[in-house]
């Protein structure tokens, strides 16, 4: 795992995740703070909850005042602190070979980068990379989205993107921007052991500086019935791309 810095202070209030994924998940990481739990008696008995947390029992009624209207929370809700940062240099020194790693370009719902977290913990990816700006902070939203995978996998935000990809690069990995109008398609831009898949924000797609400083522009081959699959959805498909086996074939 990446090494964590110093966070910085993004938001005068403390994130609130609900749900029981992105509640327990918090729980068990031991670089997360917990500032307190509300939670229902149900929900107490089967969660596993350190002494020393603070704990109020409350009804359904009463924790759907804590969360947006019509989360589910599952008799779960906490405040918590936010992650330290991870470094860039930290995150690259951990890389290894066949572990892709997902840079994002003014990604900013939260739904869509917390999916985008699950499909890379899933495909073993070493983490996540995006803007420090112009991209969702920790929250609720995307905690319950990433299932618990915002506690695993190693999210490093940085000031400057195309220096970061410059930083990606001299680390030795192939980074291959996802666009609609790619010269290749992304099973012809695959081939190196250290691949970096940039995506870019929902409807603009990458910024031209971003493009600039990628190794390859690719597109999926989808159908011409449709214009463009989620951002979400093209993660997930280029991350399993990215890790299958050569004669798996795509």
């Amino acid at each position: 795992m990446a090494k964590r810095r110093k966070a910085k202070q993004r938001d005068a209030r403390a994130p609130r995740f609900w749900g029981r994924h992105a509640v327990l998940a918090a729980i068990d990481n031991p670089a997360r703070t917990i500032r307190k739990i509300w939670a229902t008696q149900e929900a107490l008995a089967d969660a596993d909850i350190p002494d020393g947390i603070s704990v109020e029992v409350a009804g359904v009624a009463d924790l759907g005042r804590l969360v947006p209207h019509d989360a589910p929370h599952q008799g779960l809700v906490a405040d918590v602190e936010p992650l330290e940062d991870i470094a860039i240099e930290d995150l690259l020194a951990g890389a290894e070979d066949g572990r892709p790693l997902i840079v994002l370009d003014q990604v900013t719902d939260p739904h869509n980068v917390g999916a985008i977290m699950r499909s890379a913990l899933a495909f073993g990816a070493i983490g996540l990379v995006t803007q420090d700006r112009h991209a969702p902070p920790e929250s609720g939203a995307l905690a319950k989205a990433a299932s618990g995978a915002l506690e695993t996998l190693p999210w490093c935000r940085v000031v400057n993107l195309a220096r970061a990809l410059d930083q990606i690069a001299e680390a030795g990995f192939w980074r291959i921007g996802l666009a609609g109008d790619g010269d290749l398609t992304l099973a012809e831009a695959l081939g190196s052991r250290r691949i970096a898949i940039i995506l870019g924000a929902e409807g603009a797609g990458m910024r031209h500086n971003t493009g600039q400083h990628c190794d390859a522009r690719a597109r999926l081959p989808i159908s011409e019935a449709i214009e463009s699959l989620n951002v979400s959805n093209a993660a997930a498909i280029a991350l399993y791309a990215a890790t299958a086996e050569p004669q798996a074939g795509f």
